[in-house]
């Protein structure tokens, strides 16, 4: 036997494991991602030659592998979404991301930086890489599959979709700005890098995004529903995979020209899903983009299990789990709720809202990519523990308690229902 061959039947098994688990964990107090992470660690446990997948030593594998992770969820998220942009529609997304990610990143960044004695860079960069939100991995709190049901786009569902969505792509500025300060301070403060961070990093890409995912995403619903040649017209051939194509050339045209990627894909697959919003298509090109997406999860998640049981959390301290549970049990839910004051949901739903800002796959990319660019005064192991057992906490604690709060919160909604309806 060959370790290839052992390679081989351990990916069998995890993509069958991952075509089964849904259904297995559904309506269960615990989660797929709970359990490729705790299969990657029990594997690294046993007396086997699995290697461990090091973030520090093969910083570029995990960078490029969780950026196509990302790409393909955002893809599938914004196809999934049917209720058209607009300020009041999308008034909860507005919301989170104007006040709640700004004020995670500077609460984050603050607890670093008091807790662990981190310079302004490094305490920046833990609150910008932990602010994106990622729903992906918790199946129960994001839109299904594209349908014109109500009940599948409700207001929790949609917000936390929709801002998963775009956060993913708006934290990138943040994250520069930490590169920016420490390339222009160090370990110290300085505020000469601001003015060229805010005409560039935080407007410049972000209109680039905007403006080009819009563009590709109309020139593909053009192409998909509208073509006048037959060859071209691709919603009537029904191919899944088309929808790879649109993922990559959006972000790639948007990153070529310099601007934020993600931002671009999430843009494109909503406006593409604006051309012909009751198509069957998008419900095949969903259906593709999900399954891509739980393969690369899984796997990535596996050897993220694999990677802290093999000894990636020892540079862990008590300081950096205090951050970790802080972020997950108190700053996102405060600051979840701050932004929510006055707006038109219900208490319930602004709470259920406000707590599940599941951390996962796009920290990991933002760390691995920072790191890439400066090395943030040594304190990469630091980093990626405290990125690790952040993830692993929201991983955990929303994991166990997602399924029994949405299923809570949809039966006191068809009750809510069921009592206005008139007799």
């Amino acid at each position: 036997m060959t370790f290839s061959d052992l390679v081989y039947a351990g990916l069998g098994v995890g993509a069958l494991a991952a075509a089964v688990l849904p259904r297995v964990v559904f309506r269960r107090p615990f989660s797929m991602p709970m359990v490729f992470l705790a299969a990657g660690a029990f594997v690294q446990l046993l007396p086997l030659p699995v290697p461990v997948v090091d973030p520090l030593t093969d910083r570029l594998w995990v960078e490029h592998a969780t950026e196509l992770c990302v790409i393909v969820s955002l893809m599938g998220a914004g196809l999934a979404i049917n209720r058209p942009p607009g300020w009041r529609a999308w008034a909860g997304t507005w919301r989170l991301l104007g006040i709640t990610m700004p004020l995670t990143i500077a609460a984050t960044a603050v607890l670093a930086w008091a807790l662990l004695d981190w310079p302004p860079a490094a305490a920046l960069l833990l609150g910008a890489v932990l602010a994106p939100t990622d729903p992906v991995l918790a199946a129960e709190v994001r839109v299904g599959e594209p349908t014109d049901a109500e009940e599948d786009e409700d207001e929790v569902r949609f917000t936390l979709t929709s801002e998963a969505g775009l956060n993913d792509g708006l934290a990138f500025p943040f994250v520069l700005a930490a590169v920016a300060l420490a390339a222009a301070a160090g370990t110290g403060w300085s505020g000469g890098w601001i003015g060229g961070w805010s005409l560039t990093d935080a407007v410049g890409k972000v209109a680039i995004g905007l403006i080009a995912g819009i563009a590709v995403g109309r020139l593909l619903g053009w192409m998909f529903f509208r073509a006048r040649t037959s060859a071209l017209r691709l919603s009537e051939h029904m191919e899944g995979f088309v929808a790879l194509g649109a993922t990559f050339l959006s972000y790639g045209v948007t990153e070529l020209l310099h601007g934020y990627g993600f931002l671009a894909v999430f843009v494109a697959a909503c406006t593409l899903r604006a051309a012909e919003r009751s198509h069957g298509y998008h419900k095949v090109l969903h259906e593709f983009t999900e399954q891509i997406e739980r393969l690369f999860t899984a796997v990535l998640l596996f050897l993220l299990g694999g990677y802290v049981a093999g000894g990636g959390l020892e540079a862990l301290t008590w300081q950096a789990v205090a951050v970790g549970l802080l972020l997950v049990l108190v700053v996102r839910p405060l600051t979840g709720w701050v932004a929510q004051l006055g707006s038109a949901a219900g208490r319930r739903e602004r709470m259920v809202t406000a707590v599940f800002g599941l951390r996962g796959i796009g920290s990991l990319f933002y760390l691995s990519y920072a790191l890439g660019e400066h090395g943030f005064g040594g304190l990469a192991p630091e980093l990626w523990s405290a990125v690790a057992f952040t993830v692993l906490a929201s991983v955990v604690v929303h994991g166990t308690t997602a399924t029994p709060v949405i299923s809570r919160l949809d039966r006191m909604r068809g009750r809510t229902a069921a009592d206005e309806t008139p007799p």
